[in-house]
């Protein structure tokens, strides 16, 4: 589709769905008075009547919200955080929320936790301590290239459970680049893993990966228990570990042997000089806030707070490097999908949708049957989109879903937000597999060759663990 087009398609569509509220809140009748009844009973059954109208009304406007959102999610004819703050805007002025029900996702702990923790996942690379580790580890497992890609896999492991999956796969890349092409190894054959395997391990731990925040975020937002940090490592370690196992074995002999004269490496021995303290300072921050994640010391968003709190105010970093550090475009995506969120659970929409997708899979499917609908559903969307907006249209359907077929709502939203992680099979489909395309002179069909096994992997892993942590 020609790049212009895009834009024109997406307004078209808003326009259309414009046309289509106006006419629809039009329509509605007039609230009935209360001094037009004899009595009480009676005005109330009216008033019920009106309320289930309005109801209807505002279920059928934010199904078109929910359409057009998609579209343009996948199209990205417009920034996503520009999409996303659309969401609460739309909702507000055409009365399915309140100003405060659509704009409640900025005031979301969840929102608070993941910037903070991107400021803490920043300090670590400011002081350079990330780089350090990264150095030291990857000379360690230096001596093949099996070994280094085996090393490489592990620590991008460890970093990206707890840091950002592309912040990790940024710092290490020059100096993976480096070692290969001083070894005259290939790089695709380091790198390519190294992006999947930050994706993977993303899904260990709550803030990991933005897909586990929306899970956690739509179950708050429906009333159900939320999960705790480590919850997610259930599933997340064996997945892991299972990808380490494909990529250092059959993955290896999938990937091509190639590299890349067109971006030269960085050299790592141009590293600035750092200051050691601030480095202990950054690196303890992190291990004392983790530490009191596991043990539940306070709320989540207040410890991390206090950690990147604390980053700043010992410098470090600075306040304008804290605030370059958060993801701004994610932190709208996620706050603006909150809105529609909320929307879909108030007006009965996700209901609706999830009766079609019921009905759809034969009226009475079995749990494991809408598990795997939704794991591909999911996947097909995050190869071409966000995973953070594809779980926030697809989780709240799930939960709807779930309470249809009166299953476990937990087991369904993850296989979702696991779904959304598993995103290998484009180099578009997450900022790491899109950062290691050119300096790993791969192709489009490298990432399909080796990612859809791992995938398929990902989706067996589900099958078997969510299932048995968090029974149907």
């Amino acid at each position: 589709m020609k790049k212009n087009l895009k834009p024109i398609i997406v307004i078209a569509l808003v326009a259309v769905l414009i046309v289509f509220s106006v006419l629809q809140l039009s329509a509605l009748p007039e609230a009935p008075a209360e001094t037009a009844f004899e009595t009480a009973e009676l005005y109330e059954e009216a008033l019920g009547a009106h309320n289930a109208v309005v109801k209807d009304t505002h279920a059928k406007i934010t199904i078109g919200l929910l359409l057009v959102a998609a579209v343009s999610f996948a199209l990205e004819a417009f920034p996503i955080a520009g999409t996303a703050m659309f969401l609460p805007i739309f909702l507000g002025l055409t009365g399915v929320l309140s100003f405060k029900e659509a704009f409640a996702g900025f005031a979301d702990s969840t929102v608070i936790l993941f910037a903070a923790m991107f400021v803490l996942g920043a300090a670590l690379f400011q002081t350079g301590l990330a780089r350090k580790i990264g150095l030291f580890v990857v000379k360690l497992f230096s001596g093949s290239e099996t070994k280094l890609m085996v090393g490489v896999m592990v620590l991008t492991a460890c970093m990206a459970a707890f840091l950002s999956n592309t912040g990790t796969v940024a710092i290490l890349l020059p100096i993976v680049m480096e070692i290969a092409d001083s070894q005259g190894w290939s790089r695709a054959k380091l790198l390519l893993p190294m992006a999947y395997i930050s994706s993977a391990a993303g899904t260990c731990t709550m803030t990991g990966t933005p897909p586990n925040l929306t899970v956690n975020a739509v179950l708050s937002n429906y009333g159900f228990e939320t999960l705790g940090f480590f919850d997610y490592a259930w599933y997340g370690i064996p997945m892991t570990i299972v990808a380490i196992i494909y990529l250092s074995t059959i993955g290896k002999k999938l990937i091509p042997n190639r590299g890349a004269v067109e971006a030269p490496a960085a050299s790592a021995a141009d590293e600035k000089v750092y200051d050691k303290k601030k480095q202990i300072i950054a690196g303890s921050t992190l291990v004392v806030v983790v530490i009191m994640m596991v043990w539940g010391i306070a709320d989540l968003a207040i410890v991390a707070s206090a950690g990147a709190l604390l980053c700043v105010l010992t410098g470090c970093l600075n306040e304008k490097q804290a605030y370059q550090a958060i993801d701004w475009s994610t932190i709208f995506l996620f706050a603006g999908a909150l809105s529609l969120a909320n929307a879909m659970a108030t007006t009965g929409a996700g209901s609706m949708i999830a009766n079609i997708c019921v009905n759809l899979m034969g009226g009475n499917p079995s749990p494991y049957l809408v598990l795997t609908v939704l794991f591909f559903v999911t996947d097909i969307l995050t190869e071409f989109m966000s995973n953070t907006a594809s779980a926030a249209l697809l989780c709240p359907i799930g939960l709807e879903i779930a309470a249809i077929l009166n299953v476990s709502p937990i087991a369904i939203v993850l296989s979702i937000g696991f779904a959304a992680s598993a995103a290998y099979i484009t180099p578009i489909s997450t900022p790491p597999n899109t950062l290691v395309w050119k300096p790993a002179n791969l192709r489009f069909t490298d990432y399909t060759k080796v990612g859809a096994p791992l995938f398929f992997l990902a989706y067996i892993v589900a099958v078997l663990i969510v299932p048995l942590v968090w029974p149907f």
